[in-house]
């Protein structure tokens, strides 16, 4: 007969403190905050994957790791006796309680738009009742991949109306930076060029936000596009008893055409 959630859950956090304990498992018993840092990351991006194939089963796998790695900090936690798993999940059900009043209290929202509206008000309250000014772009972790964080910040800002109106004018402000991008390559200017494309990036991502793609997702499939077509070329002229590393640039040059238009027939 399966197991209930709550007594599964229940022996995971015991799994946990025996790896932790005195006879448990030397790798997990030397584990840290900071040694853990990559793991968790890891497995957030595998999750990501998973959901990207859209096998359920690798989805059901790749999320126990990442609550794995979310059991594993609480419970160091725990050992600091700084909190504990029911302190975490007691806030983090007062939270969700708490930020949904149009659905355990009496407000009232009718579109997705009025809901997250509500949601950064409360936060915002929240934050004022600790004495804290919280900036309408802040909760954006500084670790994200920067197209994920220039999304999420832009978005954020586009909620209180600082955004453009469309990608088409979105695209000006591209090509405006892009001119200023050439000037300084033109020019020699290093760190003029470092900023300067910053600024084409981050104008891009506008476009791509507000053509309703996503930034990241959109720069994945061309590194994935890039990594098809160099490794067709590879394969060509490994199969003709050449490599990339010696034949000329204007070999080279054919033979990525030539792996482009493979793909494209296919």
């Amino acid at each position: 007969m399966t197991q209930s959630p709550d007594v599964l859950f229940a022996r995971l956090l015991d799994i946990m403190r025996r790896l932790r304990g005195p006879a448990g498992c030397p790798w997990d018993r030397e584990q840290t905050r900071i040694s853990l840092k990559p793991y968790l990351i890891e497995e957030t991006y595998e999750v990501l994957e998973a959901i990207e194939t859209g096998a359920p089963e690798a989805l059901r796998e790749e999320l126990g790791d990442l609550l794995f790695q979310v059991v594993f900090h609480a419970e160091i936690a725990a050992e600091r006796r700084e909190f504990t798993m029911a302190e975490l999940l007691g806030g983090l059900v007062d939270k969700m309680v708490s930020r949904h009043p149009h659905v355990f209290a009496d407000a009232s929202v009718d579109t997705p738009g009025q809901a997250l509206a509500q949601w950064e008000a409360i936060k915002q309250r929240e934050a004022e009742a600790r004495g804290r000014r919280r900036s309408v772009i802040d909760g954006v972790p500084r670790a994200l991949p920067a197209l994920i964080r220039a999304q999420r910040i832009q978005s954020k800002a586009a909620r209180v109306h600082f955004d453009w109106p469309d990608a088409t004018a979105a695209w000006t402000k591209v090509e405006e930076e892009m001119r200023e991008a050439a000037a300084a390559l033109a020019g020699g200017e290093r760190a003029r060029l470092a900023d300067e494309l910053g600024d084409v990036l981050f104008s891009l991502v506008n476009v791509a936000r507000l053509s309703s793609l996503d930034a990241e997702d959109v720069l994945q499939a061309a590194v994935e596009k890039f990594r098809r077509r160099f490794t067709t070329m590879e394969d060509d002229l490994n199969a003709s008893g050449k490599s990339v590393a010696s034949v000329s640039p204007e070999e080279l040059e054919r033979s990525w055409e030539a792996a482009k238009a493979q793909e494209r027939s296919r």
